[in-house]
């Protein structure tokens, strides 16, 4: 093309390179969710089912609920607060970091003896006393309420006393599980949904009513004064559709309004 057709064409309004160029579609922030650690493989679970239902992507901080607690309490920025009890939540909302008329019960936890392939788990918390479970690991009671459960289940099972120098504390249930893979503990008392997609061992359920309940707590968070955004709080009211219940059903987790004796995979 000549030089004097190209400066007519563009008198003209001929389109640019650059007015043509598309600019980058942008979708909802990304939700940020503390969780407690029993929660590492359901709840991946459930952002996949939230991203394909909202379009918002999830990331989630998994760790012990105590510890996750204080993060919040000191300013952490977290949208959601997925405790494994009802207290934890309870301090997270009395920081003022978190809504209270957000909190939500979405699941009762449960407990199991795990052990390595190679050497058969337990088959009851009494069975502990054995002195051929050289090391027992359980999350620290202080700030991991599986651990707290754990602990509660020996004590009622009158084991406690018997085994106490014997156990291994890991920071939260995660890394109990792991002390268990490794070989470095004989048994790990972990939560069940861990151990139901856990390769490489076998476990025993521990019942329900051989310690205390494992009532597990959601809210809305977004910092003292800041009122979460209704992103969060829709969240946590998807954790408690049919479509968040049937994964943590699939999970071993007991749901609200359902009976205590399902049981596990």
């Amino acid at each position: 093309m000549r030089p004097a057709i190209a400066v007519v064409l563009l008198a003209l309004g001929a389109p640019s390179f650059a007015a043509c160029k598309k600019e980058p579609v942008v979708g909802p922030p990304e939700l940020k969710v503390a969780a407690a650690a029993d929660l590492a493989f359901a709840f991946k679970d459930i952002g996949d089912a939230y991203k394909k239902k909202t379009g918002q992507a999830v990331t989630f901080s998994f760790g012990s609920t105590g510890l996750l607690a204080k993060q919040i309490a000191e300013g952490a920025p977290f949208d959601v607060f997925a405790a494994a009890n009802m207290t934890f939540a309870d301090d997270a909302v009395a920081s003022g970091a978190c809504a209270g008329d957000s909190k939500t019960l979405y699941a009762t936890g449960r407990i199991v003896l795990w052990s390595k392939a190679g050497m058969a788990p337990p088959t009851s918390v009494a069975d502990l006393a054995d002195a051929r479970w050289v090391k027992i690991a359980i999350a620290n009671p202080e700030h991991a309420p599986y651990g707290r459960a754990a602990k509660d289940a020996m004590t009622k099972a009158g084991v406690w006393d018997k085994v106490q120098g014997r156990v291994v504390y890991g920071e939260n249930v995660q890394q109990t599980l792991q002390f268990a893979q490794s070989g470095n503990v004989e048994v790990a008392i972990v939560a069940l949904s861990l151990a139901t997609v856990t390769e490489g061992g076998a476990f025993t359920t521990i019942p329900a009513e051989a310690h205390g309940r494992i009532d597990q707590a959601l809210v809305a968070c977004k910092g003292k004064g800041i009122a979460p955004s209704e992103s969060a709080r829709r969240f946590v009211a998807f954790v408690g559709t049919e479509d968040g219940r049937a994964v943590m059903r699939r999970y071993g987790f007991l749901l609200p309004g359902e009976a205590a004796a399902a049981s596990a995979r």
